[in-house]
C-alpha cells in the first residue's frame, strides 16, 4: 500500500524580542523552550530562514545533543522543521547524542552546511528550573534579525523519527521533488577514526595494557561522552571496563552538575586520592571540557595543562607530520602559555574569552594549540575544544616519556617556571549590581595615577606596572572586541584580572576574579596555591568591594 505524501503546515506565530543568539547559540531555561507556546519553533524558524533557500535544498545539517532533558523532543522538532523548510538531509547522532567535537568532526567529514547542537555544557540538566538548554548552531549572524519579525513557520507535524534505528530514513513531502532523508549515524566512529590519524593508539594502549600498565579512572559524569569512553579507551585502547564510570547518558547527569572541576567531580577527586590510579580525569556533558588529575590527586590546572602540551607536542604524530605553527590563549588564562612560546620561538595570541577567536586563529593557519581557564582546550584538527582529544594529549605525553602525571608537570615548573593561578566565581549576581561594579572599577585602574599606586599585604609589596580594559584587534579579519575583562598586571608579572560572564536567560550575571604570581625558583613550587595567591586576593577583594556591593560572603566556585 502506498503512503501518502507528508503534509507540510504552516503555523501563524508572532516574535519574541529575546532569541538573540551569544557565543555559545541560545541560552535558556528548559522550561522556556518547553512550555512557552512556539519559542522554541520561532528559533529553529529563525536558524532555518537565515539560510539562503537556494543553499537548503540538497544541503546536510548535522544534529547532536548531550543527553539533557527534552532534548528528543526538541530533535523531533527540529527534523519536522528542517523537512518543511527544504533542507536535503540530516545527520543525527544515534538516540540524538553527539559530543561537541564529534559534531564539528562531522560537518568537516561531510561538508556539512553546519550543525545544531542541544547541550548547555556543565550546567545542570532537568525538567522544570533545574535544566538549562542551549542551541548552539553555526548561523548566529542573521538569526536575531529574522527572528524579530518572524509571522509563521512551517513544519511537518506528522513526520516521525526513530532514533534508536542505525540507518537511512526517507520521507516523502507534500509540494517536494524530492525526499527528505535523515541519516541516524554511530555517534563514535567519525570521531574515533579522526583520533586514529592523529595518535599513536599502539603507543597508548602498550601504556595501559603493558607490563607496568597504567591504572586510570575515568568520569564522564553521565554525559554525552559515556560511550566515547567506553569505546575508546577501553574497547580500541584496551583500559579495563571499570576505569570508566558514570558513562550512561542521563537526562538529569545523576542529579549534579556535569561539570570537570574539582567542586563537582568529587567522586573523581576522592578516588584519586586512594593512590590506586596513576591518572584520571572527567568531562563536561558535551565532552568539550576536562579535567585531569594525577596519582593522589595531583590536580592539573587548565592553564598548566595546555602548556605542558605545548611543550610536548612532538610526542603527538599529526604534529610531527603537520607542524606547530602557534598558540593562543584567552586573556584570563595564565601566562604559563607564553613562556612555552618564546623557548619555541613560535607565535603567541592572547584573546578574548570565546572560541570564535581561537577559530579565526586557527582557519587562517597561525595557531595550532590552544586553550582557556575553563578547562578547554583544543588544536586544528577540528578548531574546537576537545575533552577526549585532551586526555589522548596526555597519555600520549606519558607514553613518551615514561613519567606520571606529577612528575611531567613538575619538571615543567622546573624549566619554565610556576604559574600559580586561580579563579574566583560569583555567580547568580544582579546583572546592575555587577554592571555597575564593573563600571566602578575600571574608572579607578583607567585613572593614570593608579599605574603608580603600590599595595602592602603582609610582607609582600605589589606596585603596578600596567591596568587597563582589554582589547582584541584580531589579526585575521580586523575587527575589535572592546571590554573583554580589567587587567591589573604588576611589575613582578603577576596579574588580577576581573570579567563579566553574562549567561543570560535568566540565570543571572557572573563575576569572575582571577589571580597568578609567577614563581622561578623550583624550591617554592609546593606552596598552597591559595596561601600564594592570597595578599593577591586580598587587593583584588579591596579594590573592587565585591562581598560589600553585593552582599556576598565569598565566591560559589574557587578553581
Amino acid at each position: 500500500m502506498e503512503t501518502s505524501p507528508i503534509p507540510v503546515v504552516t503555523v501563524q506565530t508572532a516574535p519574541f524580542d529575546d532569541q538573540r543568539p551569544g557565543t555559545n547559540g541560545l541560552r535558556r531555561k528548559t522550561a522556556v523552550f518547553e512550555g512557552k507556546k512556539n519559542y522554541l519553533q520561532n528559533y529553529i524558524q529563525s536558524l532555518l530562514s537565515s539560510i539562503d533557500l537556494r543553499d537548503r535544498q540538497g544541503c546536510t545539517m548535522v544534529v547532536g545533543s548531550d543527553g539533557r532533558y527534552f532534548s528528543r523532543a526538541a530533535i523531533e522538532v527540529i527534523v519536522q522543521m528542517a523537512a518543511a523548510n527544504g533542507i536535503g538531509r540530516l545527520v543525527i547522532g544515534h538516540n540524538g547524542l553527539l559530543s561537541t567535537p564529534a559534531v564539528s568532526c562531522i560537518i568537516r567529514k561531510i561538508k556539512a552546511i553546519g550543525g545544531i547542537i542541544l547541550t548547555a555544557s556543565h550546567n545542570p540538566g532537568g525538567p522544570g528550573k533545574k535544566g538549562w538548554l542551549f542551541f548552539q548552531s553555526l548561523f548566529f549572524r542573521r538569526i536575531y534579525q529574522v527572528s524579530r519579525t518572524l509571522e509563521e513557520y512551517a513544519i511537518c507535524p506528522d513526520l516521525r523519527i526513530d532514533l534508536s534505528r542505525l540507518g537511512r530514513q526517507e520521507f516523502d513531502l507534500e509540494n517536494k521533488f524530492k525526499p527528505f532523508r535523515v541519516e541516524i549515524v554511530d555517534s563514535v566512529e567519525v570521531y574515533l577514526q579522526l583520533l586514529r590519524n592523529i595518535f599513536d593508539f599502539t603507543a597508548i594502549k602498550s601504556l595501559l595494557t603493558g607490563t607496568d600498565q597504567l591504572k586510570i579512572h575515568i568520569d564522564a559524569m553521565n554525559g554525552v561522552m559515556g560511550p566515547y569512553v567506553r569505546r575508546i579507551l577501553c574497547d580500541e585502547l584496551g583500559a579495563p571496563a571499570n576505569s570508566a564510570v558514570n558513562c550512561v547518558p542521563l537526562e538529569d547527569f545523576g542529579g549534579r552538575p556535569p561539570e570537570p572541576n574539582l567542586t563537582y567531580a568529587t567522586s573523581l577527586v576522592d578516588a584519586m586520592k586512594g593512590g590506586d590510579f596513576g591518572f584520571g580525569a572527567a568531562f563536561d556533558a558535551d565532552g568539550d571540557r576536562y579535567m585531569i588529575l594525577g596519582e593522589n590527586a595531583f590536580f592539573v590546572n587548565p592553564a598548566d595543562s595546555v602548556a605542558v602540551m605545548a611543550a610536548n607536542l612532538s610526542a603527538i604524530p599529526y604534529f610531527r607530520q603537520h607542524g606547530v605553527r602557534g598558540f593562543a590563549r584567552s586573556m584570563a588564562t595564565s601566562t604559563a602559555l607564553d613562556r612555552v612560546a618564546k623557548a619555541m620561538k613560535l607565535a603567541l595570541y592572547e584573546t578574548p574569552a570565546g572560541w570564535r577567536y581561537f577559530g579565526n586563529l586557527m582557519d587562517s593557519g597561525r595557531c595550532s594549540l590552544c586553550g582557556e581557564e575553563s578547562f578547554g582546550t583544543g588544536s586544528d584538527h577540528i578548531r574546537e575544544k576537545d575533552g577526549l582529544w585532551s586526555v589522548l594529549v596526555w597519555l600520549s605525553i606519558m607514553a613518551a616519556r615514561k613519567q606520571g602525571v606529577e612528575q611531567i608537570v613538575r619538571e615543567h615548573w622546573a624549566k619554565f617556571g610556576r604559574n600559580y593561578f586561580c579563579r574566583f566565581d560569583y555567580e547568580g549576581l544582579d546583572p546592575r549590581a555587577a554592571f555597575y561594579l564593573m563600571r566602578d572599577l575600571d574608572a579607578v585602574i583607567s585613572d593614570k595615577a593608579f599605574t603608580s599606586q603600590k599595595f602592602a599585604v603582609g610582607d609582600h609589596m605589589y606596585s603596578v606596572e600596567k591596568a587597563d580594559s582589554f582589547e582584541y584587534v584580531d589579526p585575521v579579519d580586523g575587527t575589535v572586541a572592546r571590554n573583554q575583562g580589567l587587567r591589573i598586571i604588576f611589575t613582578d608579572s603577576s596579574r588580577l584580572v576581573f570579567r563579566m560572564s553574562g549567561s543570560g536567560g535568566g540565570m543571572g550575571a557572573i563575576l569572575r576574579i582571577y589571580a597568578e604570581s609567577f614563581e622561578r625558583d623550583p624550591e617554592r613550587h609546593s606552596r598552597e596555591t591559595q596561601v600564594v595567591l592570597g595578599p593577591l586576593i586580598a587587593i583584588a577583594l579591596k579594590l573592587s568591594n565585591i562581598h560589600e556591593r553585593t552582599g556576598r560572603r565569598g565566591p560559589n566556585v574557587i578553581t
